[in-house]
């Protein structure tokens, strides 16, 4: 039987100049594009015209294709003998399925390669001029998932608070509030400077930063949407965008500093 080959693609947090050179080489020859709903169209313009385009949703609290049939699709469409794209917005490897996927293409014995993306939980800090890590503020990052619905248990706040790392938290829009409530119960500043950026790298990017305390609040006043990461550490203070004075006009439409929070 003859046997195609399976692209795992990223291709970066929305800017299409974020993409690899190799990213938009390989999408200009393949034959299918299984795409997700947070790529934005413009990636279509590097697709070849005969390139047929599936659009398999995969947006949290939408309508998607379920993952067991996109994983029978990319195994059915390389044993067609075609170039399959598995195209992903940020990463593969990072909450984007990837290794499911990659898993599922080795059990069947297809060729895959995997091209890596520029991260939201990187690039997007980085825009706002946020060092991830810091020697005198950060002695890591850690990557979490907040769209898990038993987030409570599955994260042992006390030990991530404990590690010094920068928080960059992806999909937690919706348990801000519980996320905020959780650090501080488990001992980690109220004024902990915090930020969250809406659709990042895009002209429609929103960002907020407040202290932890009031971060949902700022979040709510803004109306933010998802997509939206947040970060969360000492290392947030450091971006230009950081004015406690700024960001509490804002809150509060009137002078308050911000330390009282602390």
């Amino acid at each position: 039987m003859n046997k195609g080959k399976v692209y795992l693609i990223g291709v970066g947090p929305g800017d299409p100049e974020l993409l690899t050179l190799k990213a938009v080489r390989i999408l200009a020859k393949v034959d299918i594009v299984l795409i997700d709903s947070l790529v934005e169209h413009s990636i279509r313009h590097f697709l070849r015209p005969q390139a047929q385009v599936i659009e398999v949703g995969k947006r949290g609290g939408q309508p998607s294709t379920d993952q067991a049939e996109i994983n029978q699709m990319l195994v059915e469409y390389a044993r067609q003998g075609l170039l399959v794209a598995r195209v992903k917005g940020g990463d593969p490897f990072i909450f984007g399925r990837g290794g499911e996927e990659l898993a599922v293409l080795n059990d069947a014995e297809i060729e895959t390669e995997v091209l890596g993306g520029l991260t939201a939980g990187i690039a997007l800090p980085g825009n706002l001029q946020v060092p991830l890590t810091h020697r005198d503020l950060a002695k890591g990052v850690s990557f979490i998932s907040g769209c898990n619905k038993t987030f409570d248990n599955d994260y042992q706040w006390h030990e991530l608070i404990s590690l010094n790392h920068t928080l960059v938290i992806y999909m937690g829009l919706n348990k801000v509030q519980d996320i905020a409530d959780a650090l501080i119960a488990s001992g980690m500043a109220r004024g902990t400077p915090a930020m969250a950026v809406q659709d990042g790298s895009l002209a429609t990017e929103k960002a907020v930063f407040a202290p932890l305390l009031h971060l949902a609040r700022a979040i709510k006043q803004e109306q933010l949407q998802s997509p939206t990461l947040i970060v969360i550490g000492e290392v947030v203070a450091l971006s230009p965008h950081w004015d406690e004075e700024n960001i509490a006009q804002a809150l509060y439409g009137a002078n308050i500093l911000v330390e009282a929070a602390r």
